[in-house]
């Protein structure tokens, strides 16, 4: 059975009236970055703030805080700009 490899980190949204002072986050592991990157790509277009990395002990180690996420996820989608069968 595969273990998982990466993590996407999210805040979640405040609901009701209570401040809070610290935000609240969620994570959900994964065993592949391209499962993780689908999954941040649906909460990054929520609108949430995303982070993600590599859990230990994987190598090579990655942190990919929310100020990369969008250039991260835009790997993917550069490949496929890339893929013959995109192009006009």
């Amino acid at each position: 059975m595969p273990h998982d490899a990466w993590y996407v980190t999210f805040v979640v949204p405040k609901s009701g009236t209570l401040v809070r002072m610290r935000s609240l986050r969620s994570t959900r592991t994964f065993a592949t970055e391209a499962e993780a990157k689908e999954f941040a790509r649906m909460k990054f277009g929520e609108g949430l703030v995303v982070t993600a990395g590599t859990i230990v002990p994987h190598l090579p180690r990655q942190a990919i805080p929310s100020t990369a996420i969008p250039a991260w996820l835009g790997s993917a989608e550069e490949w496929s700009d890339e893929n013959p069968e995109s192009l006009d």
